[in-house]
């Protein structure tokens, strides 16, 4: 059972959310906060697997939560919901240790997708959060996705292909099986790349991916 916490002032966003979650079977949510001082006191009470947080709210926000409980509680997987009109705070919580983004009007199914892929070691991005992050990083779309492949020109093969599937949303054990190696391969790729191209978490890698055009070449 995956095990969610849910914070958002907005009762009815709470209620919403809640309502999608749990039409999965193996997703239960353990607890509900109004403001983000709330959210950490009732992860570090109930260590749930998966925080969803909005990025404004009262006392202590989105970002401000995100980056208490990477350190307080590592073993939570941190989601930001967001609006179409928080782009600039979207770029602040790549430095936050969060491992998804999911757009509060999206697709429902992206909830729980973005909530099982998480929990699985995965980056999600909802894509039309994906393409606003890069436009909001970007100087501009040709420029951007030329530094991008200038910087992961220094990878293997493999490691382009691990690369792309985790820019496609894959969790390691997906990889692995998509590869046809041992899942502590690929953990073992991601670990490298991260670490060789100094970037702090899945979420950067997983842009870096969409800007480099590899995520559409896996697809296609």
């Amino acid at each position: 059972m995956i095990r969610v916490l849910l914070a958002d002032d907005e009762a009815m966003m709470r209620a919403g959310v809640r309502a999608i979650l749990e039409t999965d079977p193996g997703i239960e949510v353990v607890a509900e906060a109004g403001d983000g001082r709330e959210a950490v006191e009732l992860a570090l009470k109930h260590r749930p697997d998966v925080a969803l947080l909005d990025i404004r709210m009262p006392r202590l926000d989105g970002l401000g939560a995100a980056r208490e409980l990477r350190r307080t509680a590592p073993g939570t997987a941190l989601v930001m919901l967001t609006t179409f009109s928080e782009d600039a705070y979207i770029s602040e919580a790549l430095g936050s240790g969060v491992s998804g983004f999911l757009l509060k009007s999206g697709d429902p199914h992206e909830l729980i997708a973005g909530v099982r892929a998480v929990t699985e070691g995965a980056a999600f991005l909802s894509p039309v959060v994906a393409h606003r992050v890069i436009t909001h990083l970007g100087t501009g779309g040709l420029s951007r996705a030329a530094e991008a492949r200038s910087t992961l020109a220094p990878l293997t093969a493999r490691e382009r292909e691990v690369v792309a599937l985790v820019g496609a949303g894959l969790s390691n054990g997906e990889i692995a099986g998509r590869l046809y190696v041992v899942e502590a391969t690929v953990k073992a790729h991601v670990s490298a790349v991260l670490g060789r191209l100094g970037l702090k978490n899945r979420v950067q890698l997983a842009i870096l991916a969409y800007e480099a055009g590899l995520v559409d070449a896996c697809r296609g």
